[in-house]
C-alpha cells in the first residue's frame, strides 16, 4: 500500500536577530544567517534578506524544473542561472511605503544538458505553473520574465 503524501503542510522555523543587522533562520537541524553588506551597517556574512528572497527563486526553480523535465522525460542535464531584479527601494529607505518593491525579476536559465530548445521551453511553461517561488513573485505584482536557454 503506498502512503499517500499531505498536500499541505505546516512548515515550523525560529530565529533570532544577533544585531541590527544580523539574523539566525532556523528550521529542522539548519541554520541560515541572513545579514546586510558592511555600507548598510551589517558585517557582510551573508546575503541580506531581499538577497536570500531572490536566491530562493533560483533554487526553486532548479528544483521544480528538474521535476517537471523528468516527469517530461527531457534531459536538461546541470542548470546555471543568471537574474537581475529591478528593486524599487523607497520603502526600505524609509521614504514611501512600496506595495511592488521587486518591480521586475528576468531570471536566466541555462541548459548544458542535450535537450533541445523546444524541450527546454515545454520545462519552463510546466515550471512556471509548479513553482512557489515564482507564483509568490508573480501574485505579488512583480513582473516575472523567465527565458530558458541552451548553453
Amino acid at each position: 500500500m503506498a502512503i499517500r503524501q499531505k498536500t499541505t503542510i505546516k512548515i515550523r522555523m525560529s530565529g533570532k536577530g544577533t544585531s541590527h543587522a544580523r539574523s539566525e533562520a532556523l528550521v529542522r537541524d539548519l541554520s541560515h544567517v541572513i545579514d546586510e553588506p558592511l555600507e548598510r551597517g551589517g558585517t557582510n556574512e551573508a546575503f541580506s534578506p531581499t538577497e536570500t528572497a531572490f536566491a530562493a527563486l533560483i533554487g526553486c526553480t532548479n528544483v521544480i524544473g528538474h521535476k517537471c523535465a523528468d516527469k517530461l522525460g527531457v534531459d536538461i542535464g546541470h542548470l546555471t542561472f543568471d537574474m537581475v531584479v529591478d528593486f524599487d527601494r523607497r520603502g526600505v529607505l524609509l521614504m514611501q511605503e512600496v506595495e511592488v518593491p521587486f518591480e521586475a525579476i528576468e531570471l536566466t536559465v541555462t541548459s548544458d544538458g542535450p535537450a533541445k530548445i523546444e524541450d527546454l521551453e515545454r520545462v519552463g511553461v510546466e515550471t512556471a505553473k509548479y513553482c512557489p517561488i515564482a507564483k509568490l513573485y508573480e501574485n505579488s505584482g512583480t513582473k516575472l520574465m523567465v527565458n530558458w536557454q541552451k548553453n
